[in-house]
């Protein structure tokens, strides 16, 4: 192992891995003397830089069941591609029934998310973007379909690798500013009204 990656695997170690309970469900099983009730936990985990994960977790107890969650959670972090505040581009996360459209936002718009979807994104770096839920609400659907929206991101420099062009060839062309030539069309009017006064009244 290179100097380098012991100095990256260093300071990812050092970055505080945040964590955040979305829910926690009783669930039962039946047996044949009753029922044995256990619970659930789904969590979420980043550090609120680039790094996020999601995990799942089943125990008898609460607190057990979390940190099993938690420990789920830390084997299937990943990084967030990112441009600035916000995510590179548009993209819809799919997971069964599940539909998560998550779209880039300007500087100071916030995180327009709701329930778990708006954890994932936050711990995940993420401040400014715009999320919409377009089919079921079960909360486990709902954060692997981000994860997987997430996942399915790309930065320019690899569009750009893969397609063997420049960064700024594959990037989006600005919108151009109309030129002092054409601003001025709709001066000819006032000379028309101009016209009609300056008219001989037959009289």
């Amino acid at each position: 192992m290179s100097t380098v990656e012991r100095e990256v695997i260093a300071r990812e170690e050092v970055r505080e891995l945040k964590e955040r309970v979305i829910e926690i469900n009783r669930v039962a099983k039946v047996v044949k003397g009753g029922r044995r009730f256990s619970f659930t936990a789904l969590v979420v985990i980043g550090d609120e830089v680039d790094r996020v994960g999601v995990g799942y977790g089943k125990a008898r107890e609460v607190p057990l069941a979390i940190s099993k969650a938690v420990e789920d959670a830390k084997k299937n972090l990943f990084t967030v591609p990112k441009h600035g505040t916000t995510i590179t581009h548009e993209i819809l996360g799919k997971f069964g029934a599940a539909r998560v459209l998550l779209r880039p936002a300007s500087e100071g718009t916030g995180v327009i998310a709701g329930g778990g979807v708006r954890a994932v994104l936050e711990l995940g770096g993420v401040r400014d973007i715009l999320a919409k839920s377009l089919g079921t609400t079960n909360p486990v659907n709902m954060l692997k379909a981000t994860v997987q929206g997430l996942q399915s991101l790309r930065r320019p420099e690899e569009v750009a690798r893969a397609r063997g062009k420049t960064i700024s060839e594959v990037l989006p062309i600005p919108k151009q500013q109309p030129t002092e030539e054409e601003a001025p069309a709709e001066e000819p009017e006032p000379v028309a009204v101009a016209a009609e006064a300056e008219e001989p009244t037959d009289g």
